[in-house]
């Protein structure tokens, strides 16, 4: 049986904390920026916890996470 391809788009954008759970970046950080508060460019930084509707999915794509 051959190996199991990982997707590499969901490669770059999650990653996994030592206690297994999937990180991701927030959107709205890329373009038309002027209009949005520093406070909100600030808060957009941060990487946040994935969903947990989205976790059975996204490991099934990342196969050696």
């Amino acid at each position: 049986m051959p190996k199991m391809k990982t997707k590499r788009a969901a490669a770059k954008r999650f990653k996994l904390t030592g206690s297994g759970k999937l990180m991701r970046f927030k959107a709205n950080k890329r373009h038309i920026l002027t209009k949005k508060s520093t406070k909100r460019k600030r808060n957009l930084r941060k990487p946040i916890l994935a969903d947990a509707t989205n976790i059975k999915t996204m490991k099934k794509i990342m196969p050696y996470l």
